[in-house]
C-alpha cells in the first residue's frame, strides 16, 4: 500500500511539473509573439575559467580504459545449489533443452601504467575470461592478454599490443592522508567515462572479509558498478589506488568505496610480470589484534609452517617486523605478504611483558589460505562490482 501511495504521489508531481512547463511555454510564446525581448540581459562574451579539476581530468582521462570481458558459464555452475525442480518450475518440460553453457559478459575499467601497454585492473573484472577487449579513450578497441592475476588482492595485469600509450604517474600511496581530495574515474554502468570527486575517508582499512590481503583506501567519491579497476587519483592526477568495491545496502554508491593502494598494486604487477604470479611470504600463524595495546597476538601456529620452526609461541604479541612497527593483525598480514618467500625476517615480540627478538625464514603463501584470520562483518554487504 505504501509503495502505491508513493507511486501515485510521484505521478502527481510529474503531472504538476508537466502542466507548469506547458503553461510556461504558452506564456513564453505569447511574450515572444506580442512583446519585445527583455532588456538588460547579460550575455557572457568570454570563455569560462575552467577552474576546479578540469586540467587534471584532461590529463588523466586518456589513460583510463573500458574493459569488456566474456566467459563461458555452464548451467551446472549456475545451478550447483539449485535442485532440478527449481528449473522445471520455470522451464517445464523444456528444461532438458536448456543449453549446457552460456556466455557471460562483464564491463569494468582499467588504467594504463606503461607506454608498452600494461594495464592495471581488478581480478574480478577478468576472472575466468576467455576474451578481453580494451576500449581506449580514442575509441580504438584492442584485444588484451591477461598477463596474470592475484585474487588475494583482487588485482590483475593486462597487456595490449602497441607503444606510446598514454599513462598515469604512480604516486606513493603510503603518503596518502585522510582528508586528501581524490577523483574516481571509470565507466560506471557502461554509460561512458565518468569523474566523481571526494576525499580520502580512511586508510589502511582491513579485516573486512572482501579480500585475503586488505589495505584499502576508503573514499566517499561515488563508485558504482563498472568503476571496478578504474583510477583513484590525487589532485595532481597521480594514481593512488585502483577502485575495487563499495559497501552498502542498495547496490549503488552510498559514500563508502574501497580502493587497492597503488603501492600494493605495483608490487603485484612487478611480481606478475617477472614470475607470472604473485609470490608472497607466509608465516603459518593465525594472528588477532592485541588486547589493550598495539600489535598482533599469535593465536595459533600451523603445524609444519615456518613459525613452527622458529622460537615464536602462541600468546606472543608481535609488535614489529624488520624494525617496522605493527599496529594490528591486518597490518602484520600485509607486511609479511609483501615480503618474498624464503626471506629472513626479524620479529620483535612481547612475551610476558618482556621484549624478545625472533628470527624466521618465511615460506611460500599457500594456494588455499584459510579466511579465519580475516573475519567477516556479518551485518555488512560487500559488492565487487564489474
Amino acid at each position: 500500500m505504501r509503495s502505491k501511495i508513493f507511486s501515485g504521489r510521484r505521478w502527481m508531481a510529474v503531472a504538476s511539473l508537466t502542466t507548469a512547463l506547458a503553461v510556461t511555454g504558452i506564456l513564453g510564446l505569447t511574450a515572444a509573439t506580442t512583446g519585445n525581448p527583455p532588456a538588460n540581459v547579460k550575455v557572457a562574451t568570454t570563455a569560462p575559467s575552467h577552474g576546479g579539476y578540469s586540467a587534471v581530468v584532461k590529463q588523466v582521462l586518456p589513460a583510463v580504459v573500458n574493459i569488456s570481458s566474456s566467459r563461458t558459464v555452464s548451467n551446472n555452475q549456475i545451478s550447483a545449489d539449485m535442485p532440478d525442480e527449481f528449473f522445471r518450475q520455470f522451464f517445464g518440460n523444456q528444461f532438458r533443452d536448456v543449453p549446457q553453457d552460456r556466455r557471460e559478459k562483464a564491463l569494468g575499467s582499467g588504467v594504463i601504467v606503461s607506454p608498452e601497454g600494461y594495464i592495471l585492473t581488478n581480478n574480478h573484472v577478468v576472472d575466468g575470461a576467455t576474451d578481453v577487449t580494451v576500449t581506449l579513450h580514442d575509441k580504438r578497441e584492442l584485444k588484451a592478454r591477461v598477463v596474470g592475476t592475484d585474487p588475494r588482492t583482487d588485482i590483475a595485469v593486462l597487456k595490449v599490443e602497441g607503444s606510446n600509450f598514454p599513462t598515469l604517474t604512480l604516486a606513493d600511496s603510503s603518503k596518502v592522508e585522510v582528508g586528501d581530495v581524490v577523483l574516481a574515474i571509470g565507466d560506471p554502468f557502461g554509460v561512458g567515462k565518468t569523474v566523481t570527486q571526494g576525499i580520502v575517508s580512511a586508510t589502511g582499512r582491513g579485516g573486512l572479509g572482501i579480500e585475503e590481503v586488505e589495505d584499502f583506501i576508503q573514499t566517499d567519491a561515488s563508485i558504482n558498478p563498472g568503476n571496478s579497476g578504474g583510477a583513484l587519483v590525487d589532485d595532481q592526477g597521480h594514481l593512488i589506488a585502483i577502485n575495487t568495491a563499495i559497501l552498502g545496502s542498495s547496490g549503488g554508491s552510498e559514500g563508502i568505496g574501497f580502493a587497492v593502494p597503488v603501492n600494493l598494486a605495483k608490487y603485484d604487477m612487478d611480481q606478475i610480470v617477472a614470475h607470472g604470479k604473485v609470490e608472497r611470504g607466509y608465516m603459518g600463524i593465525v594472528p588477532e589484534d592485541a588486547e589493550g595495546s598495539k600489535g598482533a597476538t599469535v593465536k595459533q601456529i600451523s603445524a609444519n609452517g615456518p613459525a613452527s620452526k622458529s622460537e615464536l609461541k602462541t600468546g606472543d604479541v608481535i609488535v614489529a617486523v624488520n624494525g617496522q612497527s605493527v599496529e594490528d593483525a591486518n597490518q602484520l598480514r600485509l607486511k609479511v605478504s609483501m615480503l618474498a618467500p624464503n626471506a629472513k625476517v626479524d620479529f620483535k615480540v612481547m612475551r610476558d611483558g618482556k621484549p624478545l627478538q625472533v628470527a624466521m625464514t618465511l615460506g611460500d603463501f599457500p594456494e588455499t589460505q584459510e579466511r579465519a584470520a580475516a573475519p567477516q562483518q556479518p551485518q555488512r554487504r560487500q559488492w565487487r562490482q564489474r
